[in-house]
């Protein structure tokens, strides 16, 4: 459907109206200058109410019943019937219209004036759970709650985001176009900047700080990084959660020197905590690994578990290990506290 048809089979279905209400109609939603326009604006340079201005509107639609039968009225809800029953029957609005008119808002108006004029289309408002969309049977709202709450169940089970291979496999069950175009409109379960599917309260699908920002990008590289490095993948990140503004690399390393979640492990590079890195300086990683041994130990073996701990070089530790309030050498050569 060109922009030439939309345009032209409008024209004509609502030159059968009195021109007020043309003009009232055209106004409300946007077919010539692009801008849905409200009540109050209308009935403003009317003269009249904006509760009149409504009764003019409905009443305006109403007339237009007959007029809905004619062939290249038809054709227009044929083809977007069509595009609808692609998507598996519903379809998130603004995707919709986008899809269809490549985001120019005079298209898109008339587009969205075809759905509400077409009895086979069916809109569902925005709410808690939903961004608004269209549908051509009302019962795939009610599919639609069904899947939201079968994959909150699953998530608060897991409590972790999923692969999209993983989440994908969740809706085998389903009609795919289904389960994708419910996907769509679900306000809590988004897809993250990593690629993964969760709830958008988690920090790995719905990053709000800088830090947060960083904490993907370690989880996804797996292995300690220097802040530069951090600071050069924050800014490629993409989605609609990540500034397209460049993040400062100071700024990348002060997050990750004040954020308890990152480890100084050596001079500028950093490890998440989780990974079992404990926070500290070399001292303080040698008491906790003599605590931990319960035993004293050979020099080689704690410069071992500090280097597996520590991007520092063995004199370091050697040094370290001279401090005689922390440290004492036994009779073979270990060390214990």
């Amino acid at each position: 459907m060109l922009k030439q048809n939309y345009q032209d089979i409008c024209s004509n279905v609502l030159a059968v109206l009195p021109p007020k209400q043309e003009k009232i109609i055209t106004r409300r939603f946007g077919l010539e200058s692009g801008e849905r326009e409200t009540l109050e604006r209308i009935g403003r340079d009317f003269g009249i109410t904006r509760e009149r201005v409504r009764q003019i509107e409905t009443n305006g639609l109403q007339k237009l019943e007959e007029v809905k039968k004619e062939k290249e009225v038809q054709k227009v809800f044929n083809f977007l019937g069509r595009y609808l029953n692609k998507q598996g029957g519903l379809k998130r609005e603004d995707i919709l219209l986008s899809d269809l008119t490549g985001n120019r808002p005079q298209e898109q108006n008339l587009v969205y004036f075809f759905l509400v004029l077409g009895d086979p289309f069916h809109y569902f408002r925005e709410n808690e759970n939903f961004y608004s969309f269209w549908t051509t049977e009302k019962i795939l709202f009610k599919k639609a709650e069904q899947i939201l709450n079968n994959l909150l169940s699953i998530f608060e089970k897991e409590n972790r985001p999923l692969t999209m291979e993983e989440f994908f496999k969740l809706g085998k069950k389903e009609d795919s176009k289904v389960f994708f175009s419910c996907f769509e409109i679900f306000k809590s379960i988004e897809e993250g900047p990593l690629n993964n599917v969760g709830l958008v309260e988690w920090t790995e699908i719905k990053p709000r700080r800088v830090g947060d920002r960083a904490y993907l990008i370690f989880k996804k590289a797996n292995q300690p990084l220097h802040f530069t490095k951090v600071a050069e993948l924050v800014n490629e990140l993409e989605g609609p959660v990540c500034p397209a503004r460049k993040t400062l690399t100071q700024t990348i390393h002060n997050e990750l020197i004040q954020d308890e979640r990152f480890v100084l492990i050596g001079k500028g590079t950093y490890a998440l905590k989780e990974w079992g890195y404990k926070p500290g300086i070399i001292r303080d990683i040698i008491v906790d690994i003599l605590r931990d041994a319960g035993r004293p130990l050979t020099k080689e073996e704690i410069v071992e578990k500090i280097l597996s701990q520590r991007y520092v070089k063995k004199n370091t530790v050697l040094i370290n290990l001279q401090n005689k309030n922390f440290f004492t050498k036994n009779k073979e050569g270990r060390y214990t506290l």
